[in-house]
This record gives C-alpha cells, structure tokens and sequence, in this order.
C-alpha cells in the first residue's frame, strides 16, 4: 500500500509538472499581435471642438449665420456669425472668439457664397450654394476650419445672410 501512495504521488507530480508546461504563457504569438514602433506612432491632431452660441449682440444690421442642419438654425443653434463685412463669430475650443473676415463673395450676385477667415490659431472657410432668395438669402455648405498643426474639421451648414 505505501508503495502504491508513493508512485500515485510521483506520477501526480509528473502530471501537474507536463500540465504546467503545456499551459500557454499570457502573451500568444499571434499574427495578430502588432508590436508598434514608438518612433512611428501616429500622432494625428485632435480637430476643433465647435460649439453652438446666441446671436452676437455685436451685430446690429446685415449679416450671414449659420447652423449645422436647418433643425439646429431654426431652434437658433448657430455654429457661426458674420456682420456681412468685418467680422466673424465662432465659438472653437470653449472659447467664443471674434475673427477679422479676409475676403467675402458678394451674396447678392453670386450663386455661391466664400467667406475667408484667419487669425493666428485657426484658418476659416465657408463655402455655401444659394437655396432660396426671399428677403434673405438661404445657403447650405460647409464650413472648414484649420489649426496650424495641420489638423481639419469640416462641418456642414445651413443658414442666411441678409440685411
């Protein structure tokens, strides 16, 4: 009996011995397994966070502004403003800003509306097709915006510039 003991004691012990070797280690070679580079990991930009904002109080006659979709412009959600001239308001990153306009097609004989605009973190354009002409002029584009790093956010808009 005793030696009965000790050999199912020597062939457990040689069981559990085989058993753990055969028990993959916590890292499989897989072909999926992809070990990056750290000099070459993608350190693409983060876009501009674009916020809604109330008309601007600033602007008191003509001017264009626009939304991100005609629901967002008809509960007056506007991603941008313009007094139809001089200057642009936008609210990027948290912060409600007011940008000098660079150059601004004429609305009132084009088809298509351009608007530059720049300042020293972000390089602005909105480009929009005439949709309707009634006391003011509806346009539906896209509005792109550039950080000096190279990151870009296009948004699209509807909405109107008028007096």
């Amino acid at each position: 009996m005793k030696y009965f003991i000790i050999l199912f004691s020597a062939l457990t012990l040689v069981a559990c011995k085989k058993e753990k070797e055969t028990i993959p280690d916590s890292k499989p070679a897989d072909s999926l397994n992809i070990v990056q580079d750290s000099a070459k990991i993608d350190s693409t930009p983060e876009k501009v966070l674009v916020d809604v904002f109330p008309f601007p109080k600033e602007i008191k006659e003509c001017s264009c502004y626009f939304a991100k979709n005609k629901a967002d412009f008809e509960n007056e959600k506007y991603i941008y403003a313009d007094d139809a001239g001089k200057t642009a308001y936008m609210k990027l990153d948290g912060k409600r800003i007011a940008m000098n306009l660079i150059s601004s097609s004429d609305m009132e004989v084009d088809e298509e509306l351009t608007k530059e605009i720049e300042n020293d973190n972000y390089k602005i354009s909105v480009k929009g097709k005439k949709i309707k002409h009634e006391e003011a002029l509806l346009f539906e584009g896209t509005l792109t915006i550039e950080k000096p790093d190279g990151s870009k956010t296009i948004i699209p808009i509807y909405g109107e510039c008028g007096c």
